[in-house]
């Protein structure tokens, strides 16, 4: 077999194209950016910051407030690079202090609805003094600066305040997300030595009242380093047991009661550690990837301005979950910096129905959305008919992260969700990124199912496996320029660091995603790298198979995995959920495999296809192909405790053994 052969192959053709809406490219913060800065167009936005990078986000750091300035944008030794050297700074003082001058400071931050229906609306002001409260609380326990704290918390204020009242008094945090399992809970803590746990009583999720104490509790069992416990009681009394133990526990508004609502904010380094996040990847031991005060906070504000165009009377709505880096970046510390309104929601979208984010999207009259194409497909599913119900006019930017849309979820959410009239900012970025890396701007022509271009200053290409860049074929995703809010390495590993990211092309980051770039420049992103089909020498896409299964109308959602063949290597197999409305039997499955092989081509034609209720899943809602591949090739699927619906491991194990 040739090298040539051996390339990911380009199996989707997708040829419509979305021209921005005047409106929004005539007033949006980029074009207002180019107008200062004398740039004619697009093209020369791009060329220029990349050019000088230095220039670029040496410009937009001036829109943050610093106790002392930098003396050097870049210090690039790769894989380490230092932004803003030698400035100081302090995350919290731009997400807080510095409104406390403003008007800003009157404005609401966030409106939070319970999944009971309970809500709460705190200013910049009611925030700012919470943060403090909490902060010297924490002074009270011993927590001072260089200190780890670990967050376990639901969807509830208390999780950014929490965060920031680490950031405020120089400690760094690592929040965990509180669907994890003790043990997921337990490996976090004890590898970033947390010295404090911050958690509550419980949450609600499906209307019923879960039990985060006691998944802590059995964490710390083991936690060999943590001394505090602060607990929140989120919950009415009498619902849930809780186990307060000794002096270790105590409650938040206990801890908080008396406290001064005013603190020093810790002066930072550019540089200092603000914290982890750990992502466990496919395999092995979960990765603490670290983030830092100064070019983290440029890097998520800025780009969350340009993308997501945000003015002052934006309501924002960015409906992940704080325990990922997307809540970190796009819940928090951004939107925070840019002083705008952000909606949090605490349980799931489908509770009590299926409107239940159209109806509050109308509720609070949300002008920018951003949520996972795993969501857009799960709503398809349920139908039209919920989202109209609503109306969501007061829309006009839409977006998507976490994996790669599939071109009819993405016109399925442009047309029923943003009314034909929001551009989909379809953004591609990582936990270990920090910030969007290949992402639209508001003056993007937009491809159904592509991210696009790198933001500007970024350099992004696809390599073949000799490190070549190509064209219009498949290959390895990678990022040849450092950018401000990049991972500073790995939490004592700085080996695993530059083994995991920087070892098979020369100072060059490799992403880990397969990918392809179009004559235009655009980037597709076909699936992980593990999750390459190989059959009979032809490299396919995940993604691509599952576009073209979607692309049918009884198809909600879909995976493909290779499954051995003693004649081909390997041969696909699918996984199909369908819509609403729709029955799985052997006309629609063999319907759906000639489906496939008209859209993408024979070669990608399922060799077998099976209809299931649910699939496995992570907790922010990626389909788990490894634990789905695991079962159809007769192995272990590993651990399976994290997954959102581990339920679902046992339908899929079912189905395969009836195969046998």
């Amino acid at each position: 077999m040739t090298e040539e052969k051996k390339d990911l192959e380009a199996l989707l053709q997708e040829k419509r194209i979305f021209e921005p809406p005047a409106d929004i490219v005539k007033n949006s913060n980029i074009k207002k950016f180019m107008d200062e800065h004398e740039i004619k167009d697009a093209d020369e936005l791009y060329q220029r910051a990349e050019d000088d990078p230095e220039w670029f986000w040496g410009s937009l750091a001036q829109e943050l407030e610093w106790y002392k300035k930098w003396d050097k944008v870049l210090d690039w030794k790769p894989p380490y690079s230092k932004w803003f050297v030698g400035a100081k700074t302090n995350i919290v003082h731009n997400a807080l202090d510095r409104h406390m001058k403003t008007g800003i400071k009157n404005k609401l931050a966030y409106i939070w609805e319970g999944e009971p229906g309970d809500v709460r609306k705190l200013s910049y002001f009611d925030l700012y003094r919470e943060v403090n409260k909490l902060a010297n609380g924490l002074k009270h326990l011993g927590v001072k600066k260089g200190d780890s704290v670990g967050i376990y918390l639901p969807m509830i204020p208390e999780l950014p305040i929490a965060m920031m009242a680490c950031a405020k008094i120089g400690a760094f945090h690592s929040v965990v997300f509180s669907g994890f399992s003790a043990k997921a809970l337990r490996e976090r803590l004890n590898d970033a030595h947390a010295k404090i746990l911050i958690t509550c009583d419980g949450s609600y999720r499906k209307g019923k009242a879960i039990n985060i104490k006691s998944s802590a509790d059995e964490a710390l069992k083991d936690a060999r380093t943590v001394e505090n416990v602060v607990v929140f009681n989120r919950l009415p009394e009498g619902e849930l047991d809780v186990d307060m133990t000794g002096e270790r526990d105590e409650w938040w508004h206990e801890l908080t009661d008396g406290q001064s609502a005013e603190c020093e904010t810790e002066v930072m380094d550019a540089e200092d550690l603000l914290f982890l996040m750990y992502t466990s990847g496919t395999t092995g031991k979960p990765k603490g990837v670290k983030h830092t005060h100064g070019g983290y906070s440029v890097g998520t504000s800025q780009t969350l301005r340009f993308v997501f165009d945000l003015k002052d009377d934006d309501v924002w709505w960015c409906a992940a979950d704080i325990g990922w880096i997307t809540g970190h970046s796009y819940i928090v510390y951004g939107p925070l910096i840019l002083g705008v309104t952000s909606i949090m929601y605490e349980g799931l979208p489908t509770y009590p129905k299926a409107d239940r984010l159209w109806s509050m999207v109308e509720k609070y009259g949300v002008t920018v959305f951003y949520t996972a194409p795993t969501t857009i497909r799960m709503f398809m599913r349920f139908g039209e008919d919920w989202p109209q119900r609503h109306n969501l006019s007061s829309l006009r930017i839409l977006g998507t992260v976490g994996e790669p849309i599939n071109p009819e979820a993405w016109i399925w959410y442009h047309e029923y969700i943003g009314g034909k009239r929001c551009p989909v900012m379809d953004t591609w970025w990582q936990t270990e990124t920090g910030s969007f890396i290949i992402t639209p701007l508001p003056i993007t022509p937009l491809k159904p199912g592509s991210a696009t271009k790198p933001f500007p200053s970024f350099k992004a290409d696809i390599y073949n496996d000799r490190g070549e860049s190509i064209t219009g074929k498949g290959g390895h995703l990678v990022i040849n320029t450092p950018w401000p809010a990049m991972l500073r390495g790995l939490y004592k590993e700085e080996e695993r660091y530059r083994k995991t990211y920087w070892s098979r092309f020369k100072d060059t980051y490799l992403a880990g995603d397969v990918a392809r770039k179009d004559e235009d420049g655009y980037f597709w992103i076909q699936g992980r790298s593990d999750d390459v089909l190989n059959v009979a020498g032809h490299r396919i896409g995940t993604a691509e198979v599952e576009s073209a299964l979607v692309s049918h109308p009884a198809v909600a959602e879909a995976a493909a995995v290779g499954k051995p063949d003693k004649i081909k290597g390997e041969v696909i197999e699918a996984f199909v959920i369908l819509r609403e409305g729709y029955r799985g039997d052997v006309n629609l499955k063999g319907e759906l495999i000639q489906h496939v092989s008209k859209e993408i081509g024979p070669i990608a034609k399922p060799a077998a296809l099976n209809f299931v209720p649910d699939l496995p899943k992570t907790r922010s809602g990626k389909i788990m192909r490894r634990v789905v591949g695991a079962l159809v090739k007769g192995e272990d699927p590993g651990d399976t405790s994290t997954l959102m619906n581990p339920e679902a491991v046992e339908l899929v194990r079912e189905i395969v053994e009836g195969e046998k």
